[in-house]
């Protein structure tokens, strides 16, 4: 069995934070995939470049499909961490990917386009994404798939707590976007604290990172979703 590692580009006007990015050339947009999201909510947190935070904001403000932000963090110069709420209005993929089994792994922005980052069991589970897209006039591209053995039948370098952390998370909904699991939910089926929770995370998903991209050369595979999932 094989899971699947896939990076689309999608491309409509109407996708959340686009018009923001636009307003603001100098910016690129990434997700913080390690914030914890309160799953009842539309907030998210983002990591932005930009050379000027005002103009920036004044985007975020011309743009229907933000209801709140604020800039939380400034880590370094041109860099800063925001808290995003959305209105609810506009188009938001996270679901689509959730309903099509799939986990975000990363996301950014850096003009009119998003790049998503997708963990799927099932590489005919992009159909689903593929015919939301096509019914919404949404520009989709697949831009790579890496095949690797899943995480039940390899280690590819995990302790079995890190294992046991990112199977826990993965089936309580952690790495959906909106989440419906907290850190602390985690930690809590896991009976650990949230600081050895959050760690585990980040070291076993490290360790599927580098193992997915030492075996990129052998099993990544350029094709067209017409071709191969349609």
């Amino acid at each position: 069995m094989t899971d699947i590692e896939a990076v689309i580009q999608v491309e409509h006007p109407d996708i959340v934070c686009t018009e923001s990015v636009a307003h603001d050339q100098s910016s690129k947009v990434m997700s913080v995939s390690e914030a914890g999201t309160d799953p009842t909510s539309r907030t998210f947190y983002y990591y932005i470049e930009s050379s000027d935070f005002n103009r920036f904001e004044d985007g975020l403000r011309n743009d229907n499909t933000i209801a709140e932000f604020e800039r939380i963090i400034e880590t370094r110069d041109q860099e800063a961490i925001y808290c995003v709420e959305y209105s609810g209005e506009g188009i938001l993929l996270s679901p689509v990917i959730s309903a099509a089994n799939g986990v975000i792994l990363d996301k950014e922005n850096d003009g009119s386009s998003w790049l998503f980052r997708i963990w799927m069991t099932e590489r005919e589970d992009l159909r689903y994404i593929w015919d939301y897209a096509q019914q919404n006039d949404i520009e989709i591209e697949l831009q790579r798939v890496n095949e690797y053995a899943s995480l039940g039948n390899t280690d590819a370098g995990l302790t079995d707590s890190q294992r046991e952390a990112l199977l826990v998370a993965l089936e309580t909904g952690y790495f959906e976007e909106p989440r419906n699991a907290t850190l602390g939910e985690v930690a809590a089926a896991l009976d650990i604290s949230q600081p050895a929770t959050g760690g585990l995370l980040r070291r076993g998903v490290r360790r599927l990172i580098i193992s997915s991209l030492l075996d990129e050369s052998k099993t990544q595979s350029n094709y067209k979703p017409d071709a191969d999932i349609l």
